[in-house]
Formats: C-alpha cells, structure tokens, sequence
C-alpha cells in the first residue's frame, strides 16, 4: 500500500476542526470590496480525483474561509481513490491586489506528531478569470498547484 498526499509536495492535512470565521487584514490599500475576483469556490484536482477545496466569502464584509484537502491513495492494483478530510479554518487573511495570503492549522494533521506544529501559510494569486495558483510559503522552491472558480 502507498500513500501519497494530495497536495504540495508531501503537504497531507487531515483536518478534524469545523470551519470559522476570521477577519481579514487588508494591505496596500485593498478593502473587501477589492475582493470580489478571489470570493467563491474553488477546486483542484490531482489524478482526475479532488485534491483541495478552498472556500471563500464575505460575510458580513470580512473575508473568511475554510479549506479541505483530499488524501489520495494508491493500493497496488487498485484505482486511485481521494477521500476528503475536515474542513479547516483560515486565519490571518491578508489580500494585496490579486494575492491572498494565508494561514491553516497543521496541529490536527498527523496526531499525535503534528500537535506542536506551526501553522502552515499558503498564498492564493489570480492567474485569470476563475484561475489561481495556490503556493505554500516556506517551501523552497514553492510548488504549485492550479485551482479553477467553480462557483461564486
């Protein structure tokens, strides 16, 4: 049996926490208004299967969102298969033009291991209409992964 993460680069989130709320902090003049080319739903796949759900709204007129990445799996002799974990809360939201900037609990990812670690930052940039590369920060090279708007 192999397992692979779904996302970035051996980057496997297993969320067990619902999503909440936090207030974005805006940068160089952005305001939520600014927002609206990065609000909605937006997917990506690996495999033909779902890897990452990332959602985002303004409710109330802060941004908010939750994120929720697919393990895939890989049995020998057996199709891939994608199951999803929890969604995840984001906090720290910062937009700067066409980037959202980030962050999301790793502490329930990989119990017990993973309950001292830090937050993981990520980086959303529009790359086209209902287009974005999500980046993780703190990787070198960073890797990419394409997320399509599906719904807004």
């Amino acid at each position: 049996m192999r397992i692979q993460p779904a996302v970035l680069c051996g980057l496997l989130v297993v969320f067990s926490a619902a999503a909440q709320s936090q207030n974005v902090h805006t940068g160089k003049g952005a305001t939520v208004s600014d927002s609206a080319a990065i609000l909605g739903v937006w997917k990506g796949q690996m495999d033909g299967l779902p890897a990452i759900t990332l959602t985002i709204s303004d409710e109330g007129g802060s941004l908010s969102g939750a994120v929720l990445f697919y393990l895939h799996r890989r049995d020998e002799g057996k199709p891939v298969t994608a199951t999803p974990g929890v969604p995840e809360p984001l906090f720290h939201l910062r937009l700067d033009g066409q980037t959202l900037a980030f962050q999301v609990s790793h502490r329930r990812a990989h119990p017990p291991g993973s309950l001292s670690d830090p937050p993981v930052s990520f980086r959303l940039k529009l790359t086209g209409a209902n287009k974005a590369i999500l980046t993780m920060n703190g990787s070198e090279p960073s890797p990419e992964f394409e997320l399509t708007r599906s719904e807004y």
